[in-house]
This record gives structure tokens, sequence and C-alpha cells, in this order.
């Protein structure tokens, strides 16, 4: 029991050292993903400020880090795409621009929420 414990301890433990991993190197050369922490700070920064209840104030705070998740993955889709091959080919373009498309989705849901929330706010 002790030993499974260990490695499942040590499997987490990878685990969230892989994802910082990405994380930085995400970070270090996508201004994107930069771009869109800066975003969620503000947004977050708002959620807490405004008289939001708690189930508002959530669905905020979850569609910013689906974002972020979002541009990871975008991110990660045109690192392979790139590595593959340096030519353009039209699924390579496919892949990238269905890629974008996912974070710009997301995006625009996040932006929706924060929408009715503030027309929530007005209008009550």
């Amino acid at each position: 029991m002790l030993a499974w414990l260990g490695a499942e301890l040590r499997r987490i433990g990878n685990t969230c050292l892989w994802s910082c991993r990405g994380f930085s190197a995400s970070w270090a050369s996508e201004k994107s993903l930069r771009q869109w922490v800066l975003a969620n700070v503000i947004s977050a920064g708002l959620a807490f400020l405004l008289p939001l209840d708690s189930g508002e104030r959530g669905l905020i705070l979850a569609l910013g880090v689906l974002v972020l998740a979002a541009e990871l993955f975008n991110t990660a889709i045109e690192e392979v795409v790139d590595y593959i091959s340096e030519e353009f080919h039209p699924k390579a373009g496919k892949a990238k621009d269905c890629g974008s498309a996912g974070v710009a989705l997301t995006a625009l849901a996040a932006g929706a929420a924060w929408a009715m929330v503030l027309w929530g706010l007005w209008a009550g």
C-alpha cells in the first residue's frame, strides 16, 4: 500500500512539474498567452470588485481559465505543426486556424458571460 501511494505521489508530482514546464515554455515564447494572462488578471480583479454573486464570479473565473487552456492547446498545435514541416500545407494551415478559432470561441464565451453579468448589474 505504501509503495503504491509513493508511486502515485511521484506521478502527481511529475504531472505538476511537466505542466509547469509547459506553461513556462509557452509564457516565454507566446505573447498571446501573456496578453490573455493580463486580461484574466483584470477580469478576475473586476469579478472580485463588482457585487457579483458566487455563481457569476465562478463563471467569470472559470471561463478565464478556459481561455488560457485553449491558448495553450493552440500553442501545442502550432509547435507540432511547425516541428513536422516548415513547408506550407493546407492541412497544417487548417490545424493552426482551427486552434486559433478554438481560442476565439472560448474568448467569445467569456465575453458573453461578462456581457450578461454586466447587463444584470445595470438592468437589475
